[in-house]
């Protein structure tokens, strides 16, 4: 375990304005202790490239890596399906002046003439094939720009729309779409296990929430904190989430058996800096607490039965006047007259409208769709809640999305989006939500409507028409939906959710408009929809194939008769569990398992079957725990 102390007189970043070879050149000269550089490319899966590039070979070819013509990596180690292929694979790297670098420390390898941590220089980048931007950072960069730029036009065009935000057209300097995240992960001690049952009382009992940490895990946290400040976070928090249980003290005063659920919090930062931000943060969470001897998860849902880890993502937009003067462009003229202005609706209802269009980059994985389920705080459903009225803002945990605000201050106002979790590309993700949020802005402009008659139509009752939202849906809803609602309700009211990825990636390929709305500006393009779709296809049938079935047989073979004395009751409840054991798993001459049907389908590439089969499979799980659960009980 390497000893681990926070070093404020280390080099975290080089901004954007010393970016020049001169800057470079001279920052680099007087940190010795930087002795690589990597570029950081982000495919359409959100994995992070990295590399490590002599220093000395970066300074004497320096402005070549900075216009892109001296790193290139290949297909096989990016994923661009249908994009870098096997006979055209080549990728360039071409680094991105625009966003902060950071410099990424090696707290295991010390420098012998400096004394400090080896460094090395992480460069945010782009891929480009064949000369085009290909990747998850490209897209969102484009996204933000076209949104920036239509709005801009739109004001500039429109002096009326101007005066509701109480400037004119010349006022006008340059709009920004601005986004956080709240970050949580689960830490542990990795060779000591804590069972579901102690975690689900303790989530119950709300033993965790917001509690004081205590020994390794708040120095770990601590130190989180002051290091992302020095990164140029700005971080507002962290502190303990609801899962988790209390740890044991040994006699020396250490803790372990230690499991703990943990969230931290950042201030806002435009879009391309902001995903790049939680990319870091990732890192340097699980590398603190790595070396403090615990493990980092950023899973959905790393444990079955207790609460998952969420990303919850917050946007809006702001335009900002030549005066200096800064407007959030989704609150209303009269905080106390209006929820939203009237871009502020026609983003909401972008967004709603057209969540099939959003979720494929949301929930991408089983492990995703895992944490959405009844129960546990995690959205099901595309539903909204903007307050009771204008003057009670939202608290609704339920809902998909919330809207933020305060009466007292414009600048708060926002949208809370519930369904992103750690491993969702935020990148992507952010691009679709700018996308159809400028749909709705089009329209919600077009139409000349009021914000009263916008607010009309996106509260309207289920069944009523609407002219931007279909009829056979209700939008808002301030209730609890898991308390106040059957599952049926809740699916005829907001929508049936898609339960796997196959059910997800096929709405928004079936979207009748999906393709023409994410790829207006240019931002996706049909090779780009094409590569995502399949990458992520791939993915899920893979992971099924090696991870999720072979890890559910491992969970059978654990559930094992405990009864040795005939007893009716211990007799029918086994008989159950092994019922259900050989559905799942077991092959006989009547019968083929479900495991082995879900193969099958992947051989065969019956998408539709996999999909239907992993539903059953999930279900049937669940109700084989809770059964062995019972059995096990009734055992004394």
């Amino acid at each position: 375990m390497t000893e681990y102390k926070v070093n404020p007189d280390l080099l975290s970043i080089i901004p954007p304005e010393q970016h020049s070879v001169s800057d470079i050149t001279s920052i680099l000269e007087q940190h010795p202790e930087i002795k690589f550089v990597s570029l950081m490319g982000v495919d359409l899966s959100g994995n992070d490239t990295d590399e490590k590039i002599p220093i000395a070979d970066f300074h004497d070819n320096l402005e070549n890596y900075l216009n892109g013509d001296a790193v290139q990596t290949d297909g096989s180690s990016v994923v661009l399906p249908g994009i870098a292929t096997l006979n055209d694979g080549k990728v360039d790297l071409v680094p991105d002046p625009d966003v902060v670098w950071y410099v990424d420390y090696n707290y295991e390898h010390i420098d012998t003439k400096t004394g400090l941590p080896v460094g090395t220089l992480r460069i945010p980048s782009f891929l480009l094939h064949n000369g085009e931007p290909v990747c998850s950072r490209s897209v969102l960069k484009k996204s933000a720009e076209y949104f920036e730029s239509k709005l801009t036009d739109m004001f500039e065009n429109n002096s009326d729309l101007c005066g509701q935000f109480g400037f004119t057209p010349d006022d006008l300097d340059h709009i920004t779409l601005i986004m956080a995240t709240e970050l949580e992960f689960w830490v542990n001690s990795p060779d000591e296990k804590i069972s579901q049952e102690q975690l689900s009382i303790s989530q119950v009992l709300k033993e965790q929430y917001w509690k004081r940490t205590k020994g390794v895990v708040r120095t770990a946290l601590e130190q989180v904190i002051l290091v992302l400040d020095q990164y140029g976070f700005n971080p507002e928090m962290g502190h303990k989430e609801v899962g988790g249980v209390k740890a044991a003290v040994t006699s020396s005063g250490d803790f372990h058996s230690i499991m703990e659920q943990l969230e931290v919090d950042w201030k806002y930062s435009d879009a391309l800096q902001g995903a790049d931000y939680e990319l870091t943060a990732r890192i340097l969470i699980k590398e603190i607490f790595r070396m403090h001897g615990l493990e980092v998860s950023f899973d959905a849902k790393p444990i079955p039965g207790v609460a998952g880890s969420g990303e919850h993502t917050h946007v809006n937009a702001v335009a900002f006047l030549k005066n200096g003067k800064k407007i959030n462009l989704f609150a209303p003229s009269d905080m106390k007259a209006d929820y939203l202005s009237n871009i502020g609706w026609g983003s909401l209802m972008g967004i709603m409208k057209h969540y099939d269009l959003i979720n494929p980059f949301v929930s991408a994985t089983t492990d995703a769709f895992m944490r959405l389920q009844p129960g546990f705080e995690a959205p099901t459903h595309a539903v909204a809640s903007i307050g009771k009225d204008v003057l009670t803002p939202s608290r609704n945990r339920s809902v998909l999305l919330g809207l933020v605000r305060s009466e007292n201050n414009k600048y708060a106002t926002r949208f809370e989006l519930r369904s992103p979790n750690p491993h969702t590309n935020t990148y992507l993700c952010l691009s679709a939500i700018y996308q159809c949020m400028l749909d709705g802005i089009n329209y919600a402009v077009s139409s000349g409507k009021s914000t009263k008659e916008l607010e009309a139509e996106f509260i309207k009752p289920w069944g009523t028409p609407g002219d931007y939202l279909p009829k056979d849906r209700l939008f808002r809803c301030e209730d609890d939906i898991f308390e106040n609602m059957t599952e049926d309700e809740r699916d005829k009211m907001f929508g049936e959710p898609p339960a796997t990825v196959y059910d997800s990636i096929k709405r928004f390929i079936s979207s009748e408009h999906g393709t023409e709305i994410l790829s207006a500006g240019g931002v996706f393009n049909d090779k780009l929809l094409s590569s995502y779709s399949h990458a992520m296809l791939d993915k899920w049938q893979y992971e099924l194939l090696e991870r999720i079935i072979p890890s559910n047989l491992t969970t059978l073979r654990g559930y094992t008769k405990r009864h040795t004395i005939a007893n009716a009751v211990d007799d029918d409840m086994w008989s159950d569990i092994e019922s259900l054991k050989m559905s799942l798993a077991k092959n006989t001459e009547e019968n083929t398992s479900v495991f082995t049907s879900i193969k099958n389908a992947i051989d065969s590439k019956s998408l539709k079957d996999i999909s239907t089969l992993q539903v059953r499979m999930n279900r049937d799980m669940n109700d084989l725990a809770h059964l062995y659960r019972e059995y096990c009980e009734n055992q004394i």
